[in-house]
């Protein structure tokens, strides 16, 4: 859910409709203006969380402290999780790069650079987040064509920059085509500001899956490196001797064959007296 502040400014209300465009048909705009400040009091985010249903969070506000701000966010159980405040220092919008623009609804390759996703615990929880609230739904299979929006994230000099580019296949002259990037935008010069972090049990509560979503793990299947199925069978040793055949005339023993057995010791099965 993307939530505008009470004082949001041209700047701000621009990335949140940009980044609402991003997100189509998988986000919900509140347009209206809403007083509040998250660091302070969460009530109001989490009543908007109810209301939508949503677990993740953008809030856009702008006043003199903390000119061109942004808060992205999470909740567990309808309640704040993780806050990051980011503080917008250059935003080129999608209307102002005249070039033809991804179809809604397109699920983005995610690309981060930078040492500082992987040092420092805010800028972890800071990916984290951006995963999360930009990677879609998940699904089984992406066809190649689909491939054609990029959202890049790099880390460097204490700052955030966010670039977004939709993918071009060229003919190469091969199966395999050229692969070009051609800037969309929106685009997003990002400074780190506050941080409201969960503690570290309640964020590996938070990572816990319900036993119910947990795929129930089938006895005596397995399967290999392409993706086939094997199935093992556990069967007792049978006695081909009582095997029951079908009844044919054919298949009854004669006269001849019965005196024979008699006289190997096995004993003869009681026929009806003519």
């Amino acid at each position: 859910m993307l939530i505008k502040g009470g004082n949001a400014n041209l700047t701000v209300t621009g990335v949140l409709k940009d980044i609402y465009a991003l997100k189509k048909p998988f986000a919900v705009l509140y347009k209206k203006k809403n007083i509040t400040r998250p660091f302070e009091d969460q009530t109001s985010l989490e009543f908007f969380s109810k209301k939508s249903d949503c677990s993740l969070f953008m809030f856009g506000s702008h006043n003199k402290k903390r000119p061109n701000n942004l808060i992205i966010g999470c909740m567990f159980d309808y309640h704040v999780l993780d806050m990051i405040e980011l503080g917008i220092e250059k935003f080129v919008s999608l209307k102002e790069i005249k070039n033809s623009k991804c179809p809604e609804g397109t699920k983005p390759m995610l690309i981060f650079a930078g040492d500082m996703f992987d040092l420092s615990e805010e800028y972890r929880r800071l990916k984290s987040l951006l995963i999360d609230f930009f990677r879609g739904p998940t699904v089984p299979y992406v066809r190649l064509a689909g491939l054609e929006h990029v959202l890049h994230f790099t880390a460097l000099d204490g700052k955030i920059y966010m670039r977004s580019y939709k993918v071009l296949l060229k003919k190469s002259g091969c199966k395999i085509p050229r692969i070009e990037l051609e800037d969309m935008g929106p685009s997003l010069d990002l400074v780190m500001r506050r941080t409201h972090l969960a503690s570290d049990d309640l964020y590996k509560l938070s990572l816990k899956q319900p036993k119910a979503l947990k795929p129930k793990k089938k006895k005596n299947i397995s399967r290999d490196v392409f993706g086939t199925t094997y199935g093992r069978i556990h069967m007792k040793k049978q006695d081909l001797g009582k095997l029951q055949t079908r009844k044919m005339k054919g298949l009854r023993k004669r006269p001849a064959e019965r005196i024979t057995e008699d006289s190997e010791g096995i004993s003869p099965k009681k026929t009806k007296s003519a």
